[in-house]
């Protein structure tokens, strides 16, 4: 704007002093008339060339000026294009630039998922791999538990094969040990019957020989029950068990204290036989000490057998009174005077067996538990032993 502004005021200042000129030489033109006409239309000459290099000047200028203002707004044009083509190239340099990022952006996301889909890959492998051994190893544990689960039920059938095998060979043996005992017991009873209103010393003689006798079966008889014992003591050991082992020891510890009693007693008198009881629909005499020690019998069995049944049924063991060391023993409490061995371990057994139903399913069917023992109801007693005094 400045510049225009001076080039507009040398314009002015041009045509000013043309004017000025040009009016001075009217001036004397007027003044001087006589001059002549020639150097009037020089002088007009000169005014119109003045005039018209003035108007060439003031038209050169003004082409300039416009030139000159053309040119400037051509550079302003260029120079706006450059601008805009400098901001177009920098918004492409930014665009290239944010589409690079972004590019790289999604690159490294795709790498990012590719690899965490790998991670994912390994790791379910792994978990499959894991699970495939774990469950392997399951199938492995059940085969082997499974296979030592048929090897200890064969064992335990065997066991209990070998069990019912001697079982079966004790209650043979011991049917002909009551079968002797029966013969030799009908004996006596005949013979005491037939000599009954006979005694004499002779009596009395026989009496202490069969009381000897009685002795050595009993003394016998228990040294075998040590030797078996040990054997029923591995067999429990080997079946695992331990509270039937315990009731085992406690048996024969109180069956231990028992023996050592009876060997520091002794009983020599003798005792008329005055007293009667049935047994499988045969009649048998005894006295008031045999009857005594029969009902005591019974008495020890429930006992006995109680403690026996509860341990089983805490070892989970199948029930099987028979497998139980005070049945197979029933000699309890048994002194050897008064009473046959047989005899007595028959009504220990009559007793244990019932002792061992209620000891196994926790209730009181036959007895009833009063002092830290077991015992046996008195109206069961009675239905297993009853003996009745008579006189003849």
């Amino acid at each position: 704007m400045k510049r225009k502004f001076i080039k507009g005021l040398t314009f002015s200042a041009i045509v000013g002093s043309a004017l000025l000129l040009g009016t001075g030489e009217t001036v004397n033109a007027q003044r001087d008339n006589r001059r002549p006409e020639r150097d009037q239309q020089k002088t007009e000459r000169d005014d119109s060339k003045q005039q018209e290099e003035s108007r060439r000047v003031w038209q050169n200028q003004r082409r300039q000026e416009q030139d000159q203002s053309r040119n400037q707004e051509q550079e302003r044009r260029r120079q706006e294009q450059q601008r805009r083509q400098e901001e177009q190239r920098q918004n492409d340099q930014r665009r290239n630039e944010q589409q690079r990022r972004d590019q790289m952006e999604a690159q490294r996301r795709e790498q990012e998922s590719q690899r965490r889909e790998e991670v994912r890959r390994q790791q379910e492998w792994q978990n499959q791999r894991q699970n495939d051994q774990r469950r392997n190893e399951q199938q492995r544990q059940q085969e082997a538990q499974r296979r030592a689960e048929q090897q200890r039920q064969a064992e335990i059938e065997r066991n209990r094969q070998r069990d019912n095998d001697r079982n079966n060979d004790w209650r043979n043996q011991q049917k002909n040990r009551e079968r002797n005992d029966d013969r030799n017991r009908n004996n006596r009873n005949n013979d005491w019957q037939n000599n009954r209103n006979n005694r004499n010393d002779r009596s009395r003689e026989q009496w202490r020989e069969a009381q000897n006798r009685r002795i050595e079966q009993i003394n016998r008889a228990r040294a075998e029950q040590q030797r078996r014992a040990l054997q029923w003591q591995r067999d429990l050991e080997r079946q695992r068990r331990i509270n039937q082992y315990r009731y085992q020891q406690r048996y024969l510890e109180r069956l231990r204290r028992d023996q050592i009693r009876l060997q520091q007693w002794r009983d020599q008198q003798y005792w008329e036989n005055n007293y009667r009881y049935n047994r499988g629909g045969s009649y048998y005499y005894t006295n008031q000490y045999g009857a005594q020690m029969l009902r005591q019998a019974v008495e020890y069995g429930y006992d006995e057998g109680y403690r026996a049944g509860l341990a089983d049924r805490e070892d989970n063991w199948d029930y099987d009174y028979q497998s139980a060391y005070g049945y197979d023993d029933a000699s309890y409490g048994y002194d050897g005077y008064y009473v046959d061995y047989g005899e007595y371990q028959y009504y220990f057994r009559e007793g244990f067996r019932r002792g061992y139903e209620d000891g196994y399913y926790s209730r009181s069917r036959y007895g009833r538990y009063n002092n830290g023992n077991y015992s046996i109801l008195g109206n069961i007693l009675q239905g297993i032993f009853s003996a009745i005094l008579f006189n003849d």
